[in-house]
């Protein structure tokens, strides 16, 4: 079983080097799942909103939505605009609040199961490969999360074809390929694959933007370079071992303080940011004396790791790994396992270092080859309230989140206000079927409670009409 990850990995990407050659093909059809022609305008009427920010819903209101963004909200009737389609939807007292953002994804390897991954490539079918990945999309966004941020993989076609309304899904923020040291968490070669000559074949990982391996600093300024240019609006680098890993144990520091620098570097000069895939203190503290600004995990920090992300402003990325049901399995007694109790145990300790020193934390699920876990994406922010209030977990899941995206700067594929329901922010809403700062558990259950899906002033869901 310790070679399983890399099975695994080995096995999609084969599919996705059909999927690659295909994507120009895909593109050009109509998906049978595109929206047809959406209205001007959409008048929420009688809703009481939970902005984003607020610790309490608003008084029962009004909400104007004009092309994509929120015009007017009001306590009073609002007139509807003269010219162009409505779409009115009486909320009847439901809650309308903002679309959810993941801040943690990897959406082409999120879903699909060991035996299914193997049946597609058996199957010879990019096409269908391609398919499974699009509904992927489209699932994530039908669960409410109408925003993520993705760490690690080929999605920038799949960016291209959602933004253009040829794909159903959400907005993307793309890192790209994880950019790895040799033998770092981003290596998913094989051991007959060493040594690595100058002539030496790329492997599929890099191939196709998965995994990027990256030995100095100037291939890590090349590597990091050559992201950008594909169209990345933040940078991934492993900083250390992980629960997954079949080489690198999770006590393992990966680059040095130059190598972070140069992609800092490099991503400074596109005017972004680095995050790193880090647990231990030592690989935390390295990256940020060399610039990084988000730290993906964080499991493993002690205080002294927590006071100087609080000095520095650093962003703690961070999910609830538990060793509860929606844990990867791992045979007991494997090494995999023993990292797997050592990171839930420390994801308490972790959580209450963000609260004492009020660090710039963020939520995300970083789910892999689970169709089980990811239809769980609400449960997962909903099991939060183990350490927030309920108000505090939909906030760190709409606006906190949208902090964190906002931080690629210039290279925010989506400029405009995300995360909040207010005047002049883009219109990303969700109405709900009762009130989750009551009972955070509807959101557990999107296909019922959430009656209607609205992402960039397009309806994709509406129970109401």
């Amino acid at each position: 079983m310790r070679f399983r990850y890399q099975i695994v990995l080995a096995t999609l990407l084969l599919v996705l080097i059909g999927f690659m050659a295909q994507m120009g093909l895909a593109q050009g059809q109509s998906p049978p799942n595109t929206p047809r022609q959406q209205p001007t305008s959409i008048l929420f009427e009688n809703v009481r909103i939970f902005d984003g920010t607020s610790e309490k819903l608003s008084a029962p209101s009004n909400v104007l939505v004009v092309g994509n963004k929120i015009q007017t909200i009001s306590t009073a009737s609002i007139p509807t605009p003269a010219e162009g389609n409505v779409t009115r939807i009486n909320g009847k007292g439901r809650v309308l609040m903002p679309g959810l953002i993941d801040a943690h994804t990897h959406l082409f390897m999120e879903t699909t199961e060991v035996d299914d991954l193997m049946a597609l490539a058996a199957s010879g079918s990019p096409e269908l490969a391609f398919r499974q990945l699009e509904k992927n999309a489209t699932a994530m966004l039908m669960r409410g999360f109408t925003s993520v941020r993705d760490m690690a993989g080929p999605v920038f076609e799949l960016k291209k074809a959602i933004d253009t309304d040829k794909v159903v899904g959400p907005r993307i923020w793309p890192s790209g390929a994880m950019i790895s040291q040799t033998g770092g968490h981003g290596d998913f070669r094989k051991l007959e694959e060493l040594p690595r000559t100058p002539t030496s074949k790329l492997s599929l990982a890099e191939q196709y933007g998965v995994g990027a391996i990256a030995d100095g600093v100037d291939e890590v300024l090349r590597r990091t370079r050559e992201q950008l240019m594909r169209g990345a609006s933040q940078i991934k680098l492993a900083a250390g071992g992980g629960v997954a890993s079949s080489y690198d144990p999770i006590d393992v520091s990966q680059y040095t303080e130059a190598e972070f620098k140069a992609a800092v570097d490099a991503a400074a000069n596109w005017n972004t940011y680095v995050a790193v895939h880090a647990y231990t203190p030592t690989a935390i503290q390295t990256a940020i004396r060399a610039g990084v600004k988000s730290i993906e995990h964080g499991q493993l920090m002690d205080e002294k790791t927590a006071k100087l992300m609080a000095d520095k402003g650093i962003w703690l990325s961070i999910q609830p790994f538990l060793d509860d049901e929606d844990a990867n399995p791992y045979p007991q007694g494997s090494a995999n396992r023993a990292r797997q109790l050592q990171v839930s145990q420390g994801t308490d300790t972790a959580y209450k270092l963000a609260k004492k020193y009020n660090l710039k934390t963020a939520w995300g699920t970083d789910t892999l080859f689970s169709a089980k876990k990811a239809v769980r994406q609400g449960a997962q922010l909903a099991k939060m309230v183990r350490w927030y209030t309920p108000a505090e977990v939909l906030r760190m899941a709409t606006s906190t989140n949208a902090e964190l995206l906002a931080l690629s700067g210039p290279r925010n594929p989506y400029p405009g206000k995300l995360g909040v329901v207010e005047e002049g922010a883009l219109a990303d809403l969700l109405l709900v079927n009762g009130n989750p700062l009551e009972n955070i558990k509807l959101i557990e259950n999107p296909a019922k409670n959430f009656i209607a899906i609205v992402k960039d002033g397009k309806v994709y869901k509406n129970l109401l009409s």
